[in-house]
């Protein structure tokens, strides 16, 4: 049993005491066709001990896990089969917005930035991201990096479906970007950009399974192992990992999932093949009815 509390906590009892230990529940990096603020349900789970992934102010099981593991050969042939199958299906976490996206005329010879948006209300911004702070300052820092660059500013899908609220001043994005995208595939994006600012979103690892330059301005998980630029340091992580080594610890070895069509727990393999199946299955058009229904889960 776990009773839930904030930013997913829960306790469960401590075996051979009278005391209640607790852990940290949150959705996985492979998630659903369609958003968690939509109340779609997550094919995969993760379950902390000791902190949380977006919690950089503590080590958690994660983080614990790519500095200490050792990863089997078998395990980093895995790693790399599911990494080729993302980038072929073009899968990322929540898997909405339209299929296409190609570098504007305009920016032809001109290298392609891309700076993706968070909900700076979330604890991943709290927790994670202790420097700059707002989507705006992320896109200026962007900006200052590659002044003759074309740059790319994609809202968060939460705050496009109007289910979060925007972040400071970031109606002013537009003077700090060449384009504003919404209704396009972080998948479809990741494919064409040549360099991707972060302060702790998920598009930064998604960037790393393609081969793209991240730089990081907060600390997320996958940041400080090597294979990322960073602003800020991260003294616990003193390992250099390759991307194998941080897709089998990342997608193999700590999320849990849960198969859509059993309900039961299975292999990252499998959900990665239901995710496939229920991507193809989905128009990456919202439903009217979802539309309609978003006003009363934001209000809730």
């Amino acid at each position: 049993m776990w009773a839930s509390g904030p930013l997913g906590v829960g306790w469960v009892p401590d075996p051979g005491t009278q005391h209640f230990k607790r852990i940290f529940i949150e959705d996985g990096f492979l998630r659903s066709v369609g958003l968690g603020a939509d109340l779609i349900r997550p094919l995969s789970w993760v379950v902390d001990l000791q902190g949380i992934y977006y919690d950089a102010s503590r080590p958690s099981d994660l983080e614990t896990l790519l500095q200490t593991a050792a990863f089997t050969t078998d395990t980093l042939q895995r790693a790399t089969a599911m990494q080729l199958q993302l980038v072929a299906t073009g899968l990322t976490k929540y898997n909405v917005g339209s299929q296409s996206w190609q570098r504007p005329a305009a920016a032809d010879g001109r290298e392609l930035v891309l700076v993706p948006g968070q909900v700076e209300t979330d604890a991943a911004i709290r927790l994670g991201a202790p420097g700059i702070a707002t989507n705006l300052a992320l896109l200026q820092a962007a900006r200052a990096a590659h002044p003759s660059a074309w740059v790319v500013y994609k809202p968060h899908p939460d705050v496009v479906a109007g289910l979060r609220n925007s972040g400071t001043q970031e109606g002013d994005a537009a003077q700090w970007c060449n384009q504003i995208v919404t209704d396009v595939s972080m998948g479809a994006l990741l494919d064409v950009v040549d360099v991707v600012h972060v302060l702790s979103s998920l598009a930064g690892f998604e960037a790393l399974l393609r081969g793209k330059q991240v730089i990081c301005h907060g600390l997320p998980f996958y940041a400080g192992w090597g294979l990322t630029i960073d602003v800020l340091s991260t003294p616990r992580r003193t390992r250099r990992l390759s991307v194998d080594e941080l897709v089998a610890g990342v997608l193999l070895q700590y999320p849990r999932y849960v198969s859509r069509i059993t309900r039961r727990p299975c292999t990252a393999e499998q959900a990665l093949s239901e995710l496939i199946e229920w991507k193809a299955r989905v128009s990456t058009r919202t439903p009217l009815w979802r539309k309609m229904l978003r006003p009363f889960i934001r209000h809730a």
